[in-house]
Order: structure tokens, then C-alpha cells, then sequence
């Protein structure tokens, strides 16, 4: 008997291919809210996460005597990992492959929405102004990547694809990447910038990306180019993001995440005119939750089989190696 909980978040409903596990004559399905989850570790073989930000399972770890396997229902897992967990033998996967091509696709809608000044054609539009100018070419532009995973290789082939030179900023530098060609090592950032139009954050929150982007890095952009932040709002001093915004340090930002969500609704990043704001929610297109579930449920039936994971976080580095 294998025992599958759920942690759910209130008012979530969990789709029919979850539920129908329960059903299986080999598997107990307990769901649970955060409240609830110390009473249901216990006895618990697998944990699927589908309140995926719920850090409740830090408090609870004490109790999970059984826990052989975790799933996070996400493509980050820093809310998740914690030092009991990293150095225990839980096996933790993630949601990896599911908001590649969303995410890819939501950032060329920001660029596209900068690059051919939308936003201010939307303003004309509701003023009635007949304003003919030029736009920017996105072919032949410059486009840096940080975080070379699953995401940011799908950023750097839709972005190629239209024929934006991309190149890559991960945990080591390297040459000869099939998708970013040169891969720059992250922590020399501010030395790679010169040139660059489109500078995209996807990297996973760790000790090393944290704070990344500060008042340095963003000294080093060229006053044209454009920061869009995909990856997590802790990657960014938000502080100085605002000044080089307000300052011309920068022409604009596209930014899904942030270091304090909701946003708090007297944010400077509200009201600014180069700014787009969206709510956390790049990888959310139609059917997501049901995509989500099925690639569990496709999991669960390996971890059934005895087979192995195809992929599986690297507790250490916080990712997907």
C-alpha cells in the first residue's frame, strides 16, 4: 500500500486524475490543507505539493517517519527546500517541461510589446491621436538569458527563432551550448552587458542568484536595453531596479514576479509609464492544472513501477541539473 497525500491550498480544486488515484485498491489518498498536514505525514510514502508555495512541510518534516518521494507542482522549488530536507534521501522532482513554452512565449510579449512601443499606441489609441513612428527590429538584436534550464532554453530557441542573437549566464561559463552557444558565468554579470538589448532573468533562487540583480548590474545595462524578470522577485534588489527605472538607468521592465507578491498597491513599479506588471502568472495558460496533473500522474506510475524519475532536483543546487 502506498500512501499518496495531497497538501492543497483552501478553495483549490485538485482535477479527476488526482482524486482517481485514490481509487487504486494499492494506493491511500489523504488530502490535506497546511493545517493539517503534521497529521498526515505520518505513515506518508509520497507528498505531492499541489499548493505549490506552501512552506508548511518546514514544520512539519518531524513527522514524515515514511516520505520516500516529493513533488512540487512548480518549476522552482526554493520555497520548498529547507536543510532537514536537503540532506535527508526524499527523493524531490518538480514540475520541469510543463511552462517552458508559456513562459517563452510571455516573455516575446513583452519584448515585442517594448520593442514596437505598444503601450504607447494603446495610449493614442484611447486619445484618438494619429502618431506614425518608427520601432524597434528584433532581428539582429542582443538578447542575454540568465538561467540555462528548461525555461531559458526555450526563451533562447522561440527568441532565435526570430533571429535574436542569444547568449546564456548560468552557474559556470562554458562554449559550444547547443541553445545559448556562449554561456557566461552569472556571477560576472555587470562584465557581460555592453551590447546587450534584452536582458531575461529565469534563474532558480539560490544562494548564489539572490540579490543578483542590483544596483551594479543595472549600472552596466545600456540605457536602451530592457530587464524582464521571469525567474523570482527575490533575484532583484527591487530598490534599485526602481532607481535605474526612474533614473534612465534603463528604457523598461517586464516583470511577473516579485520580491513582495501581491504587490502592494502604493509600489512605485505600478505607476511607472516603462513598466509592464503582471501578477505572477507567465506559465499559466489554458489547461495548466491538468497538464500539472498529468505529469504527476505519469510520475507516480514510475514510482509504482520501480522506474526512475526522468528528471530529479538536485537538493543541493535548488535545481534541475
Amino acid at each position: 500500500m502506498t500512501v499518496l497525500t495531497i497538501l492543497n491550498a483552501p478553495g483549490t480544486e485538485i482535477p479527476d486524475q488526482l482524486t482517481d488515484l485514490g481509487r487504486k485498491e494499492d494506493v491511500e489518498l489523504r488530502i490535506v490543507e497546511a493545517h493539517e498536514l503534521g497529521s498526515a505525514l505520518p505513515g506518508t510514502d509520497v507528498l505531492l505539493l499541489w499548493d505549490f508555495f506552501s512552506k508548511a512541510l518546514r514544520s512539519e518534516f518531524g513527522h514524515a517517519d515514511s516520505l520516500k518521494w516529493i513533488h512540487a507542482a512548480a518549476a522552482g522549488v526554493d520555497s520548498l527546500l529547507f536543510d532537514e530536507l536537503s540532506a535527508s534521501e526524499v527523493v524531490v522532482t518538480n514540475a520541469r517541461g510543463i511552462f517552458d513554452r508559456p513562459i517563452a512565449e510571455f516573455v516575446l510579449n513583452y519584448i515585442l510589446i517594448h520593442a514596437k512601443n505598444s503601450l504607447r499606441s494603446l495610449q493614442d489609441q484611447r486619445e484618438s491621436v494619429w502618431n506614425r513612428r518608427s520601432t524597434k527590429n528584433l532581428a539582429g538584436s542582443q538578447a542575454l538569458i540568465v538561467g540555462t534550464g528548461s525555461i531559458g532554453r526555450e526563451i533562447a530557441r522561440v527568441l532565435s527563432a526570430l533571429d535574436v542573437n542569444v547568449t546564456g549566464a548560468g552557474s559556470h561559463a562554458r562554449t559550444g551550448d547547443a541553445d545559448f552557444g556562449i554561456v557566461i558565468d552569472s556571477s560576472q554579470l555587470s562584465s557581460h552587458l555592453s551590447g546587450v538589448d534584452w536582458v531575461i532573468n529565469i534563474a532558480p533562487l539560490t544562494d548564489r542568484t539572490k540579490n543578483l540583480f542590483d544596483a551594479e548590474v543595472f549600472a552596466a545595462m545600456e540605457s536602451s536595453a530592457y530587464f524582464v524578470n521571469v525567474g523570482r522577485g527575490e533575484g532583484v534588489v527591487t530598490s534599485d531596479l526602481v532607481n535605474a527605472l526612474e533614473t534612465g538607468q534603463i528604457s523598461g521592465a517586464g516583470l511577473d514576479v516579485f520580491d513582495e507578491e501581491p504587490l502592494p498597491a502604493d509600489h512605485p513599479l505600478w505607476q511607472a509609464d516603462n513598466v509592464i506588471v503582471t501578477p505572477h502568472m507567465s506559465g499559466d495558460t489554458d489547461g495548466w492544472r491538468t497538464r500539472l496533473a498529468g505529469q504527476f500522474v505519469d510520475l507516480f506510475e514510475k514510482y509504482a513501477a520501480g522506474e526512475t524519475f526522468p528528471h530529479t532536483v538536485d537538493k543541493a543546487a535548488g535545481y534541475v541539473r
